[in-house]
C-alpha cells in the first residue's frame, strides 16, 4: 500500500495508468469464499455468485456446508476445513459442489488458512469451474507442445518488434539460441536489408490487425547455414488479449527451400526450353557465318551467360590455310557480347582478328577432343588456361571472372570452333544443366555456320565464275562513253544471272547487252556464259538486234528450267542513232539534255527461253550528251516498294546534270541499293559525244 494515499503502488507504471485486467483470470472466472474459525461465510465474490447461483445477501453469515455441500459430504468437507485451520497446510483438489438450482458441479477448489492483525483465523476457498480448468489446461498443454516440438519456427514479438519469445525450430533456424533474441529487435536478429520486407509487414499487421499468411518468402542464409541459401515463407499474426489489448505480432516461419527449390528448376527448366525454342528461331536466319555467330551470342546473353564469345578454326573458314602442326589451334573471332560493360570483354579476341592457341589452353582441348569444358570454380590457374596470354588472364580476373565453359561447335562430325560462356560478379556458377543447354545451343549453330559456310564457298565460286565472264572495263567505242558496274547479291543469298556487254561491230557500230538469267549460283552463272558468248557471235553477223533475240531465245528454250530477260542495242555513231530490242526486260532509262529523264517504254516481248514470239526493233536519235540506262531488276525491285516508285526514284536520281557517269553509276548503285538486298545487279550507262570528234 502506498503510505502517502493507501492506494496500490505500481512499480514502472506512470502515474494514473492502472494495470490491465488478466484475461487467463477472467477466463477461469476465480471464486473467491472466505469462512470464519466457525464455518461461516463472511466474504463472497461476484464471480463466487457466478460459480455457486447465491447472491451474496443470500451467502454471507450461513455456514459453507450445508449451503454448498450436499449432506453425505459434510463430514468430508468438515473435517478438511478443521485441518487446514489447525495445521494451516492448504488443501486442492477437485470436488462436487450443490448449485442453487439443486444441480451438482465439480469445482477446482483450493483451501487455505489466513490469519488477521488480531491473531484470528479464516479459511480462504478459492475455486473455479473443474471442466473450465481442464479445457484451458488442455490448450496450454497442446500449445506448449506445439510450440516446442513444432518444425515451424515461432516468434512472439511485442509492439515494438522485441523478441518475446522464440520456439526450438526458429533457434536452429536462425542459429541463435532463444535467450540470445530475447529483448532483441527483429532487424538485431535478421540484419539482412531483405528482411526490410518483412519487418515493414509486421508493422502493417501490427496496425490493421489483418494477418498475412504465406504472402512473403526470403531467400538467404543464416549462421546455423551459412553455405547454402534456404527460403522461409512468413507469416504474421497480430496477438490481443480478450479485451481487445494489442500484445504484439506472431511471426510462424517454414522451411520451403525444397518448395523453393523445386519451383526454381522447373522454372529454370521452362526458361531453357524456351532458349532453345528462341534460338531455334533466331540463330540462322541467313546463310552468313559471321551474322550466324552474332545471333548465337545474342540468344546466348544474358539469358545464359555474362560474356560470350563465337571462335571458328580458322581452316574451316579457309581451306587453303594449313592447320599447325605443333599443336596449337589457329581461332578465328566471329562474335563477342558482353551483358555489361566489362573488361572481360577486352581478354576476348575481337570479331575478325586470328589468333593462335597453345596445346594447354583449354580451347585448343576442346577442338582437340570434342567435348564440352566446364569450369564451375575458375581460379587463377583456370584463368590463365582459358586466356590467351598472361594480360588476357588478367583482364579476367579484373573482371571477376568466376565459372566459364565451352562447348563444341560440331556439325556432320566435324569440329568447327568453340562457345566460351563467362559468368563473373555476383552471378551463379554454371553447372551440369548450363552445360547441356549450352551444348544443345552450340550444335544447332553449328550446323546453321556450316551450312553458312558451305553456301559461301559455293557463293565464291560461283561470283569468281561470274565476274570471270564479264568484261573488266568497258571498251573505249567510237561516239560513245561508258560507265558500268556489276554487284553481287549479299552473302546470305546465292550469285545472280545478271550480266552485261559491250561488243564492238563493224562500220564503227557497238552492241550493248544487258540481261538476267532467272535462277541463281553456279548454274545461272554458267548459263549467262553460254549467251553472253552466243550474243557475241550472233553480233558478229550484223544482225538486226530482234533478230539477234530470235536466235538467244531458241539457245535459251533448249536449256532445261531456264530463262532470262534481255534488252540489246546497237549505235552507229555516223548517223547517231541507236537500234533497239527487249526480251521480257525493264525499261531503258533515256536521259535528253535539256530535258527530264524518261523511261524508254519498248514493245517488252517476252523472255528468252519462252520461245515462238517474235520480238521488235525500235530506232531513235541521240544528240551528242545523251545518256541511256541499261540495268537489271535488282537495281529497282525491292519487297517495301512499288516498282513505279521505284522507277520514278530512279528518274529523279538520273536528273542531275553534270555528272560523270562514272559518278552517276555511283549514285545510282548507293541510292537504290540496300545492304541486304536478295539480287545481283548489272548497270549500263553509254553516253553519246560527237562523232568524229572536233579537233582544235
Amino acid at each position: 500500500m502506498s503510505a502517502a494515499d493507501g492506494r496500490p503502488a505500481e512499480t514502472g507504471k506512470p502515474a494514473g495508468v492502472l494495470p490491465q485486467p488478466s484475461g487467463l483470470m477472467d477466463l477461469l472466472g476465480v471464486a473467491a469464499v472466505l469462512l470464519d474459525a466457525d464455518g461461516r461465510i463472511v466474504l463472497w465474490s461476484p464471480q463466487a455468485e457466478d460459480l455457486y447461483g447465491y447472491t451474496a445477501e443470500e451467502a454471507l453469515g450461513r455456514y459453507a456446508a450445508p449451503l454448498l455441500v450436499h449432506q453425505e459430504h459434510w463430514d468430508l468437507v468438515i473435517g478438511r476445513f478443521a485441518g487446514v485451520m489447525e495445521t494451516g497446510r492448504s488443501w486442492s483438489g477437485t470436488f462436487p459442489v450443490r448449485h442453487k438450482d439443486g444441480t451438482v458441479r465439480l469445482v477446482e477448489l483450493r483451501n487455505m488458512r489466513l490469519m488477521d492483525d488480531r491473531g484470528d483465523f479464516y479459511a480462504l476457498g478459492l475455486a473455479t469451474d473443474s471442466s473450465t480448468l481442464r479445457e484451458v489446461e488442455r490448450d496450454v498443454a497442446l500449445s506448449t507442445r506445439l510450440i516446442s516440438q513444432s518444425p515451424i519456427g515461432l516468434a512472439m514479438l511485442d509492439t515494438e518488434l522485441r523478441y518475446v519469445a522464440v520456439n526450438p525450430a526458429l533457434e536452429r533456424m536462425h542459429g541463435i539460441p532463444a535467450k540470445d533474441h530475447l529483448g532483441r529487435h527483429y532487424r538485431e536478429i535478421m540484419t539482412a536489408a531483405k528482411f526490410e520486407v518483412p519487418e515493414a509487414a509486421m508493422r502493417e499487421v501490427l496496425k490493421t490487425g489483418t494477418p498475412m499468411v504465406d504472402q512473403t518468402t526470403v531467400v538467404g542464409r543464416t549462421p546455423s547455414d551459412p553455405d547454402h541459401e534456404h527460403a522461409w515463407s512468413i507469416s504474421l499474426y497480430r496477438l490481443e488479449d480478450p479485451h481487445g489489448r494489442v500484445l504484439g505480432v506472431a511471426d510462424l516461419v517454414v522451411d520451403v527451400t525444397d518448395r523453393y527449390q523445386a519451383a526454381r528448376e522447373a522454372a529454370e527448366a521452362r526458361q531453357r526450353l524456351a532458349l532453345i525454342a528462341d534460338g531455334s528461331a533466331r540463330i540462322g536466319t541467313t546463310l552468313e557465318v559471321g551474322q550466324t555467330a552474332r545471333e548465337l551470342a545474342e540468344v546466348t546473353v544474358p539469358e545464359l551467360a555474362d560474356v560470350v564469345t563465337v571462335d571458328v578454326l580458322d581452316s574451316v573458314l579457309d581451306e587453303h590455310r594449313p592447320t599447325p602442326d605443333d599443336g596449337t589451334a589457329l581461332f578465328r573471332a566471329l562474335a563477342v557480347k558482353a551483358a555489361y560493360p566489362t573488361e572481360a570483354v577486352q581478354a576476348a579476341d575481337p570479331p575478325g582478328h586470328i589468333a593462335a592457341y597453345d596445346t594447354d589452353r583449354l580451347a585448343t582441348q576442346c577442338v582437340r577432343t570434342g567435348r564440352p569444358i566446364l569450369v564451375p570454380h575458375a581460379d587463377a590457374d583456370d584463368l590463365a588456361r582459358i586466356a590467351r596470354d598472361d594480360h588476357a588472364a588478367t583482364l579476367l580476373a579484373r573482371a571477376g571472372v568466376h565459372s566459364y565453359l565451352l562447348a563444341p561447335l560440331t556439325a556432320r562430325g566435324h569440329i568447327l570452333g568453340v562457345l566460351g560462356l563467362i559468368r563473373a560478379r555476383n552471378s551463379p556458377p554454371f553447372d551440369e544443366d548450363d552445360l547441356a543447354l549450352a551444348s544443345e545451343l552450340a550444335s544447332r549453330a553449328a550446323v546453321c555456320i556450316d551450312n553458312a559456310r558451305s553456301h559461301q564457298s559455293v557463293r565464291n565460286a560461283a561470283e569468281t565464275l561470274q565476274r570471270s565472264l564479264l568484261p573488266d572495263h568497258p571498251p573505249h567505242r567510237p561516239g560513245l562513253q561508258l560507265a558500268s558496274r556489276y554487284r553481287p547479291a549479299q552473302a546470305t543469298y546465292e550469285i545472280g544471272g545478271d550480266w552485261y556487254d559491250v561488243l564492238p561491230l563493224d562500220g564503227d557500230k557497238t552492241g550493248l547487252v544487258v540481261g538476267d538469267v532467272m535462277g541463281s549460283g553456279i548454274d545461272a552463272a554458267a548459263t549467262m556464259g553460254r549467251l553472253r558468248t552466243a550474243t557475241c557471235a550472233f553480233a558478229d553477223l550484223d544482225l538486226d538486234p530482234a533478230q539477234v533475240l530470235q536466235h538467244l531465245d531458241k539457245i535459251t528454250s533448249g536449256l532445261e528450267h531456264y530463262i532470262a530477260t534481255c534488252v540489246y542495242a546497237t549505235y552507229d555513231p555516223h548517223r547517231a542513232v541507236f537500234h533497239i530490242a527487249t526480251a521480257g526486260h525493264l525499261p531503258p532509262a533515256l536521259v535528253r539534255r535539256g530535258k527530264h529523264p524518261e523511261l524508254l517504254y519498248l514493245p517488252t516481248g517476252t523472255p528468252l527461253g519462252v520461245g515462238g514470239v517474235p520480238f521488235e526493233t525500235i530506232t531513235f536519235a541521240l544528240d551528242p550528251g545523251d545518256q541511256l540506262v541499261l540495268y537489271t531488276d535488282g537495281l529497282v525491285e525491292t519487297r517495301h516498294h512499288s516498282l513505279d516508285e521505284r522507277l520514278d526514284t530512279l528518274l529523279r536520281l538520273l536528273d542531275a546534270p553534270d555528272h560523270s557517269l562514272e559518278e552517276t553509276c555511283d549514285r545510282l548503285l548507293r541510292e537504290l541499293r540496300r545492304p541486304d538486298d536478295p539480287d545481283d545487279v548489272a548497270l549500263l550507262i553509254a553516253g553519246t559525244e560527237r562523232f568524229p570528234p572536233q579537233t582544235l
